[in-house]
């Protein structure tokens, strides 16, 4: 059982804290800045160039809120989104409502944000008629991917917490999850991280990172691939 509980970040809104693995969902230095910066404008607004549909598959769905900042951002470019999340380990309801997000996100968000959170795991679930959901409690390392992703929000705690999800393996199988062109974008840029990517055949970004972190890293798999 892991023992959760919310902290305040810098922005003014909250994450939660894991007793079993000793660290935060989000950064301390602001959660939304954080998911907004990192998997929205470095992710999810990086690849759509003109594509009016997009399949996102995110490792370590957590609170849901890199989820709900997707599906807010995403008829303001006319995309269908088909979101795909994994979590090993979902938050109760109760504590997620904990969190605050319904009232501290934009109205609209929040709205999107509550919907995500209530979607039964198992099968698609319409959000909105641009996001659709599909949550599933799985286990990353044994999971088989079964179909190709556009783009890959990779969320997992740190890799001094949780090392077996950074590993050489975990990141040959999202290669081979993605279609041509397809991007990964993570909060991490360390050296063992960024080699491991580019071993699994990633091309390499590092990019400026959220306040208070230098980098973050992006990584793309490019048609030669």
């Amino acid at each position: 059982m892991d023992e959760l509980r919310v902290v305040p970040t810098a922005d003014g809104t909250s994450t939660l804290y894991s007793e079993r693995f000793n660290a935060t969902y989000h950064s301390v230095n602001g959660a939304l800045t954080e998911s907004m910066h990192v998997f929205i404008k470095s992710g999810f607004e990086a690849v759509l160039h003109d594509k009016k549909a997009l399949e996102v598959l995110e490792v370590g769905m957590g609170t849901c809120l890199n989820a709900a900042l997707t599906a807010w951002d995403a008829p303001k470019f006319g995309v269908k989104v088909h979101y795909t999340g994994i979590e090993l380990l979902p938050p109760t309801l109760e504590v997620l409502n904990s969190t605050g997000y319904q009232t501290v996100l934009e109205p609209e968000c929040a709205e999107l944000w509550v919907k995500i959170v209530a979607a039964p795991a198992g099968h698609p679930v319409p959000v909105s008629p641009w996001f659709t959901a599909l949550k599933l409690y799985v286990d990353f390392i044994s999971w088989i991917p079964n179909q190709r992703y556009d783009l890959i929000y990779f969320d997992a705690f740190a890799p001094d917490d949780q090392p077996e999800m950074w590993n050489l393996e975990s990141f040959r199988k999202l290669f081979d999850a993605l279609g041509p062109n397809g991007a990964l974008v993570t909060y991490s840029a360390k050296g063992m991280v960024k080699r491991n990517l580019r071993c699994a055949g990633f091309s390499v970004e590092r990019l400026q990172g959220p306040p208070a972190k230098r980098h973050m890293v992006r990584a793309w798999k490019t048609p030669d691939h």
